[in-house]
């Protein structure tokens, strides 16, 4: 597969900037592989597709305010930091993302907050993600990180192209959100409310929960045709033993296992035996999926309409079936479904 063959023409508008009111009433497109079909449902319909038995496996991570504003010493030059990943807990090291980058030089500090309560030195330029920073801050790490979480921003994609809602802090986040680490929600977890989850718990479906703590590096543009020597970012991910049971076990039973997002397809795929089953594991995953590939695990996917030229498109199509996905794309966008981040559902099965 080539890059060029993700390219699409996206109308600007079908690209959701705010989400709609209630979660599980986005709408959903339900694409049916063995019969090439198309359905239009809302996304509380979802539980009509599963029956007693059958397992969704969630990505459980919580996104952390990772974006601050703070200037730069002597200049005052406002410079947006994005936190990346905490890289030691004593030093108060963290990875970051800094804009504009050319005007960032190591041992040069910024300031955040009044009365500059922040203080942070550039230690290092040369990560390959970005620069290394070391915040300055006297006082225990509980109050650091308070502080640090009270003046970070929710990280809403740039494509939204606005400013940061109040609303935002809860609504880009599941409702399962657990264990902190991601800067960017698993987005197709955000259509479930705590109601569907009840219906679906009531109808015998059992869930599952992984986590893989969403990086930037889902969103950094693929710059290779050949999609075969594009290198993924890695992402930490954990497979616990339970969930191993639960997925394994609705295998043998010849049950459903549903994916939702490319974040949980990309994890349960990361983790297989050779005779096909989940293995639990803790550590980091770089896996790339595009077409084809053949899916040891999950056999349905919940997922978002995803830009043109992303790796999450690509996952997709190898999901759907390149061409099928296309044609879906096509219904959508004539159709006006929105699109990214807050946009809506597709349910591949």
């Amino acid at each position: 597969m080539k890059l060029s063959q993700y390219r699409y023409s996206l109308p600007p508008e079908l690209v959701a900037k705010f989400p709609v009111e209630n979660r599980d009433e986005s709408r959903l497109m339900v694409l049916d592989r063995k019969t090439n079909s198309i359905e239009h449902k809302q996304f509380k319909d979802i539980v009509q597709y599963f029956s007693d038995g059958d397992v969704i496996v969630f990505n459980n991570t919580k996104v952390f305010p990772a974006r601050l504003y703070g200037n730069k010493e002597k200049t005052g030059a406002e410079i947006e930091v994005f936190l990346l990943r905490e890289l030691n807990k004593e030093q108060r090291l963290w990875d970051v993302l800094v804009d504009p980058a050319r005007k960032i030089r190591i041992g040069n500090k910024l300031y955040f907050g009044e009365d500059d309560v922040l203080v942070a030195e550039v230690i290092d330029n040369t990560t390959s993600r970005g620069r290394t920073l070391r915040f300055l801050f006297d006082g225990g790490y509980e109050d650091f990180k308070e502080t640090l979480y009270r003046m970070g921003q929710t990280p809403l994609p740039k494509m939204l192209k606005r400013e940061v809602a109040p609303e935002d802090k809860e609504r880009y986040q599941t409702i399962y959100a657990k264990h902190e680490g991601a800067v960017a929600a698993p987005t197709a977890g955000l259509h479930f409310s705590r109601e569907l989850l009840k219906r679906l718990e009531i109808k015998g479906i059992n869930f599952a929960e992984i986590t893989l703590h969403v990086g930037l590096g889902n969103f950094r543009s693929v710059d290779v045709e050949d999609l075969t020597k594009h290198k993924m970012d890695s992402e930490q991910i954990i497979i616990p033993e339970d969930a191993v049971k639960i997925v394994n076990t609705a295998k043998d039973n010849r049950k459903k296992v549903c994916a939702v997002g490319t974040t949980v397809l990309r994890t349960l795929e990361s983790s297989v035996s050779t005779d096909g089953r989940l293995k639990p594991f803790s550590g980091w995953t770089n896996k790339f999926i595009f077409p084809p590939y053949d899916f040891s695990i999950p056999d349905s996917l919940i997922t978002n309409f995803h830009m043109p030229l992303s790796t999450l498109l690509m996952m997709a199509s190898a999901f759907a079936g390149y061409n099928f996905l296309f044609e879906a794309y096509k219904v959508a966008i004539a159709e006006k479904y929105r699109f990214g981040t807050y946009g809506d559902a597709m349910f591949i099965m």
